[in-house]
């Protein structure tokens, strides 16, 4: 009876301390890195875990110390990058397809978007896609929540590629394979990237019809243009060779990331060496570029840093076991042969106010061994388990999403606000593919 209770009070802390730190980001009355810190702190110690507190959140720091090293570098590798002018020359082929219309501005940077995201690493994808983009955004005056939400929709989609967060966690936790798995549910991926482009054309028409069009002929068409590569302009230039160098070496990072075979913060690390000590042999030059990033840099990590503290502490406290029972134990003995149909629709809130290693490691073995009294096979609750990615994107425990709002220079809060009910929209999408093509099966 004691366990039941203390079960129950877990419970209710964790959805109290979730429900508080969502209404303080969202309302923007504290910061991320503040709340991340403090709220998990303040109600471990409300729950009498005072003592454990500092275990518990050094040990979140440490498991999380990986991927800052992976943001850290990423970040300092392609600013570099976007310093030395590499990506100019798709920015310039942009501008040229584009002609000053904010419609097919919005509609490529979501298609970049798209193809960029192919390479499985968030981060990646929102530093190559908001900072070659950005420049065009800013100068037709586009809203600039529409730049951070048409780059992060069609992502949260293709991240769901085996080589994918999501995709391999779920397959480890259930022991099941990416022929199981992502296959079945390559129909109603499709159908969301199909789906994220629209939303982004229906951006882009509400933008065109605000801003109009530069016609990108005569002496305006050559303002637009001059203007576009004087926000284009690198900050050093290097010899064609050089160049060439550079665009082989980013080249072969992003393989090794595709290939998975080595730690994703060791080629970024490896690979910013490389690339400094090749383009700017100075030793002060060197420390003027690593200064010129120090900010960007410093902002992301220490947020974070300040995820690990939250989710060490969740994961210590048991608060974060007693989620995922409070779910099977709402689920009535008459609604189990719904399990898959109640997976997916639970994925989206939980992998928002949970980390992918908590739900998919936690919540999803749970549900998949209360499936299996009704003979529904694993695969089929995996899949279902991926149905909320696209709202698990907006998560602040999500570290890449730092990346894309500090990148775009818009607030966490108010990029939830904006994008939410378009992710959302995108999940329910992707469940409606699952269904009709049976990936997902109502019962």
């Amino acid at each position: 009876m004691a366990d039941a209770t203390g079960g129950l009070l877990l419970t209710v802390l964790a959805y109290s301390m979730i429900a508080t730190f969502m209404a303080l980001i969202i309302t923007n009355r504290m910061s991320a890195l503040i709340a991340l810190i403090t709220v998990p702190i303040i109600f471990a110690a409300i729950g009498g875990f005072g003592p454990q507190i500092p275990e518990m959140a050094m040990a979140g720091v440490k498991g999380i110390a990986p991927t800052a090293v992976l943001l850290l570098f990423a970040i300092l590798y392609f600013g570099l990058m976007i310093d030395l002018g590499l990506f100019d020359p798709l920015i310039r082929f942009v501008v040229r397809i584009c002609h000053g219309d904010p419609l097919r501005i919005i509609v490529g940077t979501a298609v970049l978007s798209t193809v960029i995201s192919l390479d499985g690493d968030g981060s990646t994808t929102f530093l190559l896609v908001v900072s070659s983009m950005m420049p065009l955004h800013r100068r037709m005056g586009i809203n600039p929540l529409i730049l951070p939400a048409v780059t992060v929709l069609p992502n949260a989609v293709i991240n769901i590629a085996p080589w994918g967060g999501p995709t391999a966690r779920v397959m480890a936790a259930l022991k099941v394979d990416a022929s199981q798995v992502f296959l079945p549910l390559v129909p109603a991926i499709i159908l969301t990237c199909i789906s994220a482009i629209l939303i982004a054309a229906y951006f882009g028409l509400k933008e065109r019809r605000r801003l109009g069009v530069i016609t990108m002929n005569g002496a305006a068409g050559e303002e637009a243009r001059n203007a576009a590569d004087a926000a284009m302009q690198a900050v050093v230039s290097r010899p064609p060779m050089l160049q060439l160098f550079n665009g082989l070496l980013t080249v072969a990072i992003l393989v090794l990331l595709v290939m998975d075979v080595l730690p994703l913060g060791l080629i970024f690390m490896v690979g910013f060496a490389i690339a400094l000590s090749v383009n700017f042999p100075s030793i002060n030059a060197q420390r003027e570029r690593i200064e010129s990033h120090a900010g960007s840099v410093l902002m992301v990590v220490s947020v974070v840093f300040g995820a690990g503290v939250f989710t060490g502490i969740m994961s210590g406290t048991g608060m974060t076991t007693a989620l995922a029972e409070s779910v099977v134990n709402v689920i009535p003995s008459s609604a189990g042969e719904y399990i898959p149909l109640i997976t997916a629709l639970l994925s989206g809130p939980f992998t928002f106010f949970l980390s992918n290693d908590a739900f998919y490691f936690g919540v999803v073995p749970v549900l998949a061994h209360a499936a299996a009294a009704y003979d529904i096979p694993p695969e089929v609750i995996a899949r279902a388990s991926l149905i909320g990615q696209p709202v698990h994107m907006l998560s602040p425990l999500v570290p890449a999403a730092y990346v894309l709002t500090g990148l775009s220079k818009v607030e966490f809060g108010a990029h939830q606000r904006f994008t939410l009910k378009w992710a959302a929209l995108l999940g329910m999408v992707m469940l409606f593919g699952a269904v009709i093509t049976g990936a997902v099966p109502i019962f």
